[in-house]
């Protein structure tokens, strides 16, 4: 593995699978508090309320993160915290993130900070959320809070992580907070969210007239077809338009792709709520691309299904979400990213594996994530031999913590968390990419 003198290594975190004090410090609840504490939604009804106690040991998290050696890392910002009620700002919420992000500064680790990891304070759930176009003001007016107090002491900043999940997965496919199952309020919130992401780049650069680069965070899984049928392309089409077309189109050609309004047109009778000049400010330039790569997918033709196409049966060897291990396919995406949509810096903002960690007389033995990383960091740096341009690279994630709808039961950490005790024990994976990092400073020529 060889990466340029620049290259930048991380870790990667965010607010609610982390910092617990769900009612400290002025925060008020989150869609995910209120999800957690649904029957049936989450886990053995896991929550958030302590996660990883991350709010209390932030500094000890550091000296972890110091000692990984990383360049920089990325968390995310609560915005229950810095807006427990609409219109309501609070000074402590943002106090947190200060001294955060001023202690990372003063360990040599650069700030790429998340604005929105999918908790929307529930108040403004209460009054529509992402369905209601007010949630662009709001989420405006919570940037220019973050924009205001932390800009100088940010290295990057990051709109939206995965407005597919933030939309799809959590108004349509009900899989994520608040749990709804509604295509015309999918698609409603997703313009919404990317709306917001444009009109917050716009007031970064415009109103604040910020040199700090700012992107967004796709979530990006290439889709292949079973076959070569004509069946199984169409599937392929259409699982590729909902997953990945839907959100790179808006962002990088100014437009949703037609294919994709005609289907989902079955619910959505009418896309009046694009008003004008809204996809031009989508597509705004940005600075970079973050992307988070995990899996791909296989995909056949399902005429049960309202698009048409399902998962296939696939034998690749699988991580412990049941996700297929493929790193080239990865490679696949970034070139095709690169041939048809955009020349700007990549940054893969979140990487990694939930395996079956077992802690055996204190040690976690995760060689299959290492592996798995390996692999990543692999295709990485045989597509920058191509000149594809990533420019870095965060693992995701520092610590086991709260994975969402699967509550505790999935760990993707590189640093193992004991619930009971909030222990942070290193797995191998972790001693072995501080090794990895080290190698690469030890290869950058010093300056005289």
């Amino acid at each position: 593995m060889k990466f340029a003198p620049n290259f930048v290594f991380g870790t990667a975190t965010s607010s609610y699978q982390i910092e617990g004090a769900h009612n400290e410090g002025g925060r008020t609840p989150s869609i995910w508090d209120a999800f957690c504490d649904e029957d049936g939604k989450v886990f053995e009804k896991h929550n958030g309320d302590v996660a990883c106690d991350h709010y209390h040991r932030y500094e000890e998290d550091i000296q972890h993160i110091k000692r990984l050696g990383v360049d920089t890392y990325r968390f995310s910002i609560a915005w229950p915290r810095i807006f427990p009620q609409k219109g309501v700002y609070n000074p402590e919420g943002m106090a947190f993130y200060k001294k955060l992000a001023t202690r990372l500064r003063a360990e040599g680790i650069k700030p790429a900070v998340t604005l929105y990891h999918w908790d929307l304070p529930l108040w403004a759930h209460e009054e529509g959320g992402w369905v209601n176009r007010a949630s662009v003001d709001w989420f405006l007016d919570f940037a220019r809070a973050c924009f205001a107090e932390l800009d100088g002491i940010v290295d990057s900043w990051i709109t939206h992580n995965e407005p597919w999940c933030a939309g799809f997965l959590s108004y349509h496919l009900g899989q994520h907070a608040p749990g709804h199952t509604d295509m015309n309020e999918a698609v409603r919130a997703v313009h919404h969210l990317l709306l917001s992401h444009g009109k917050a780049v716009e007031l970064l650069k415009g109103e604040f007239k910020s040199v700090t680069p700012i992107g967004i965070t796709l979530n990006l899984a290439p889709k292949y077809a079973k076959t070569d049928s004509v069946n199984d392309q169409l599937a392929m089409n259409n699982a590729d338009g909902y997953a990945n077309r839907w959100f790179l189109d808006p962002v990088f050609k100014g437009q949703y792709p037609v294919d994709m309004m005609n289907l989902f047109s079955k619910y959505v009778h009418s896309y009046a709520f694009i008003q004008e000049g809204d996809m031009e400010t989508i597509s705004v330039p940005c600075d970079f691309f973050g992307i988070n790569f995990y899996s791909r997918n296989l995909v056949e033709f399902s005429a049960a299904n309202d698009f048409l196409q399902k998962d296939a049966y696939s034998d690749y060897d699988k991580t412990g979400m049941g996700w297929d291990i493929a790193p080239s396919e990865f490679k696949d995406l970034i070139r095709r990213l690169r041939a048809e949509y955009t020349d700007l810096p990549i940054y893969i903002t979140e990487n990694g594996a939930a395996f079956d960690d077992e802690l055996v007389d204190g040690r976690v033995a995760d060689q299959n994530r290492i592996d798995y990383v390996a692999q990543h960091l692999q295709a990485v740096s045989d597509l920058n031999e191509e000149g594809m341009n990533i420019q870095g690279y965060y693992l995701w994630s520092l610590l086991d913590n709260f994975e969402w709808s699967f509550g505790y039961d999935k760990r993707f950490g590189i640093l193992y968390v004991d619930f009971e005790t909030q222990e942070r024990i290193w797995k191998d994976s972790a001693h072995w990419y501080a090794g990895v990092i080290e190698q690469h400073k030890a290869t950058i020529p010093q300056e005289a």
